[in-house]
């Protein structure tokens, strides 16, 4: 990351959930153009992906990371100063959600939520965006389009839509004057994708020949959006152009699980071995997502098609699997407590 300031002067901002797959992402990206990034995630530096992730980010003099909990930092002082929050933390998962966890997931991702949007409204942020997901809208049977019922069929789909309402009852109050989009990611994949993530597994699993879980019979449609899109789209919605609304954000083509098994093998040259696994609660048969607003108020539209995003988050996991000791050290990441 190159450290000199950058020749065009743009607003600072503030990632939470910095250290994430997404998160670390788009941190990248905002450091690139010029921006200063506060950045702020629970994840220490104990942490080895997210030392990892954040390891070029940590290098920029216009970096700096708050490792903090969301519900009981003093969000109002890091925010200070900052034009636009891109709120990424929260709880994933459909399957962890259900039972006695679910109180973990409402207060990562509802309670803390709260607690970002008083502090950008006491700190005078002027844009708020929030990382909402499909599973707002449970089962469909067409494209989902923003106007579309939403009845999630999870949990974990309850809060993200609980929390993306929550962000818009504010933007939407009279006097207020914090703005805020919610954009409904679609299946992200791609480099820095968490352990454990389906595209994740089924890579691993073809170049290691470790089996992963299919669950179901494979004829599950989903929607896959590569990071750099899902990150390109999250940038432009910081455009003040941009109305308090919520806006899809997809990889552009909904797929069966069997057909990105062969995409897989097509990309490594090796069949994925898979250890099959019964259907799971709150997994909906198909997103799919209808992308007109998307390109009407954000000029997005996908670039990365499904094969060619396999092939880089491929050759990004075969050249981590072959390197296991360029990890940054942890004492390197600069942190805030």
């Amino acid at each position: 990351m190159n450290n000199d300031a950058h020749p065009q002067s743009l607003p600072h901002v503030a990632v939470t959930g910095a250290a994430g797959f997404i998160g670390s992402t788009l941190v990248d990206a905002l450091l690139r153009a010029g921006h200063e990034v506060t950045a702020i995630d629970v994840r220490g530096t104990t942490d080895r992906l997210a030392v990892r992730n954040l390891k070029a980010a940590s290098a920029c003099d216009r970096f700096r990371l708050h490792n903090v909990d969301l519900g009981h930092a003093d969000l109002a002082a890091i925010f200070n100063g900052a034009d636009t929050v891109y709120h990424l933390a929260g709880l994933g998962g459909v399957r962890g959600s259900w039972g006695a966890h679910f109180v973990d997931y409402v207060t990562t991702n509802l309670t803390a939520t709260h607690r970002v949007i008083d502090a950008c409204e006491q700190t005078g942020v002027r844009r708020l965006i929030y990382a909402s997901s499909s599973s707002v809208y449970g089962a469909i049977t067409r494209s989902s389009r923003e106007d579309d019922a939403t009845r999630p069929i999870s949990p974990y789909g309850v809060t993200k839509l609980a929390a993306e309402q929550l962000c818009l009852a504010h933007a939407t109050r009279s006097g207020t004057s914090l703005s805020a989009v919610a954009l409904r990611y679609f299946t992200v994949y791609g480099p820095r994708q968490r352990p454990g993530m389906a595209i994740d597994q089924m890579l691993l699993a073809a170049l290691t020949r470790t089996p992963a879980p299919l669950f179901g019979d494979g004829e599950q449609r989903r929607e896959f959006t590569y990071v750099d899109d899902v990150v390109r789209a999250t940038i432009a919605a910081a455009d003040p152009a941009v109305p308090s609304t919520v806006i899809n954000v997809g990889g552009g083509k909904s797929v069966t699980m069997l057909d990105v098994l062969h995409l897989i093998a097509t990309v490594t040259g090796s069949e994925v071995p898979i250890r099959h696994e019964p259907d799971q609660a709150g997994d909906v048969l198909s997103t799919s997502a209808d992308l007109t607003l998307a390109e009407q108020l954000l000029g997005y539209r996908p670039r990365v098609g499904l094969l060619e995003g396999l092939s880089r988050h491929a050759q990004w996991l075969t050249a981590t699997l072959n390197n296991p000791t360029t990890e940054t050290p942890a004492e390197t990441l600069e942190t805030t407590r």
